[in-house]
């Protein structure tokens, strides 16, 4: 049910609350057939994968013509949620197992998305494509999504009125995360998603956001 959503989000278009509703019989029914989601996971869609996707639309409002690459997007998470969520956005998904991306684009076709492209190449090899954005789910240490993000992201200009935050890469991760920050030789904002949405789930989750 949605209605986890509905507790922190209250002005979703009916289209965007079917597009929602849509995503549990999608992926439950597709990850039978290709594993993306885990199966102590796919019960808990909703909390697990798409609130937790919405995190950062909490913290950025992204207007709308931005371009934003998903790294290493698996099933699509959380590129998927923030393309309903953002519907003049437009998400690039990559990843390096065509398998997921079939799962991706049969979801972003079943729900109606159509803000998605989806590229089977990792990102490393993209060549003279440049992003507002790049987002990324637990996929590498800080210091590789860096690494494969920097050159993607387009150059910071002044601040035309087109970002709530600096462009840049914006992550999800969990646990004790002081090493991997240091090996990094970023300086990120943390910010606590256990402070954003009040679920014990949420706790030692954290969204890094690292300026370009």
């Amino acid at each position: 049910m949605i209605d986890i959503l509905l507790k922190y989000f209250d002005d979703f278009t009916p289209k965007q609350i079917q597009q929602f509703e849509l995503l549990e019989n999608l992926y439950k029914e597709w990850n039978e057939k290709i594993n993306v989601v885990s199966r102590k996971d796919i019960d808990e869609i909703y909390l697990h994968h798409v609130l937790h996707s919405l995190s950062i639309a909490a913290i950025a409002e992204f207007k709308p013509n931005t371009n934003i690459i998903d790294i290493g997007c698996g099933g699509g998470f959380p590129g998927v949620p923030l393309a309903i969520f953002f519907p003049e956005v437009q998400f690039h998904l990559v990843d390096s197992i065509a398998k997921k991306l079939k799962v991706v684009d049969a979801v972003c076709e079943g729900a109606n998305i159509t803000n998605i492209t989806t590229q089977h190449i990792r990102a490393e090899e993209i060549k003279n494509r440049k992003f507002d954005f790049a987002v990324s789910r637990a996929v590498a240490p800080l210091k590789e999504l860096w690494k494969w993000a920097g050159p993607l992201l387009k150059k910071k200009t002044m601040d035309d009125g087109r970002y709530t935050i600096a462009n840049g890469l914006i992550c999800l991760k969990g646990g004790d995360l002081h090493q991997e920050i240091f090996e990094s030789n970023t300086r990120p904002k943390m910010l606590s998603i256990y402070d954003i949405f009040k679920e014990e789930y949420f706790k030692e989750k954290f969204i890094l956001h690292v300026a370009k």
